[in-house]
This record gives C-alpha cells, sequence and structure tokens, in this order.
C-alpha cells in the first residue's frame, strides 16, 4: 500500500460511523433522534426531536433500518475521502 492509500485509509478510519454507537444512541435517544445526528442526518434529526421520533414510530423503524444507514454514510465518506486523494474516480 502506498503512502497516499495509508493516508486515505488512516482519514477515512478517523471519520468512520460505528454501528454499535448508533444502535446505542438509538436506545438512549432514540425519540430525540441522537443517533441520526451521530449520523449526519441533521434535517431528520431536528424532526424526530421536535416529533418525538415521530410519535415513535421512526424510532421504531429505525431499529431496523440504523445498520443499513450507517454503512451508507461510511460508503459515502470513504467515496469522498479516496476521490480527494485521487485513488478513485468519482462519477455522477
Amino acid at each position: 500500500m502506498d503512502l497516499t492509500a495509508a493516508r486515505a485509509e488512516f482519514e477515512y478510519d478517523a471519520v468512520k460511523k460505528d454501528p454499535r454507537v448508533a444502535y446505542a444512541l438509538w436506545c438512549v435517544t432514540g425519540l430525540f433522534g441522537g443517533h441520526r445526528f451521530y449520523l449526519g442526518d441533521t434535517a431528520r434529526s431536528v424532526a424526530m426531536l421536535f416529533t418525538l421520533g415521530g410519535l415513535g414510530v421512526w424510532t421504531l423503524l429505525d431499529a431496523f433500518v440504523l445498520g443499513r444507514r450507517v454503512r451508507t454514510v461510511n460508503r459515502a465518506r470513504r467515496a469522498t475521502i479516496m476521490a480527494r486523494h485521487g485513488l478513485v474516480e468519482v462519477t455522477a
């Protein structure tokens, strides 16, 4: 692994989200959207904050989709970092 790739991986390791932390936040602050704030979904977080998790419905649904959301956020962050370092092409 060359130096650029190592730097990119190091940068990704510093910003990637842990599903265990997301689920722990969901357990403790689920109605207030704490797990969504952690993942950077600010608009949904604020909506959950002011509606108490959509009266609990969004919070309950997040129990089933939270792991997939963490993977999606991590994949997007990794792609952005790798593209910034010139390691992959970004296609739009």
